[in-house]
């Protein structure tokens, strides 16, 4: 069973981050909702891989081993070792607050 859900919109923290990296530079209202509809398309993906990695195994949770997981078998080579990198320092920072 498949469900269909409003996507998200990620716009705020796309803006944020371009800042972050690019402060002097703009985005067009286009280029932003192909951001925003590019996240929303790797999230999908990431968390249906991690799906099947965790009915695979026979587990009832998706734990960051099956994010992990997904996003090395989804994303290619070192944007996956980074992305991997990344989160970990994320939630690292988050259970530590």
């Amino acid at each position: 069973m498949r469900f269909f859900l409003l996507s998200e919109t990620y716009k705020i923290y796309i803006y944020k981050v371009l800042k972050q990296v690019h402060p002097d530079t703009g985005i067009s209202s286009k280029a932003m909702s192909i951001m925003n509809s590019f996240i929303n398309d790797i999230f999908e993906k990431i968390a249906g891989e991690a799906s099947r990695l965790a009915r695979y195994n026979k587990k009832p949770t998706i734990t960051s081993r099956e994010i992990q997981t997904a996003v090395r078998l989804i994303l290619p080579g070192e944007l996956a070792k980074h992305a991997v990198s990344e989160g970990t320092k994320a939630v690292t920072k988050f259970t530590s607050a």
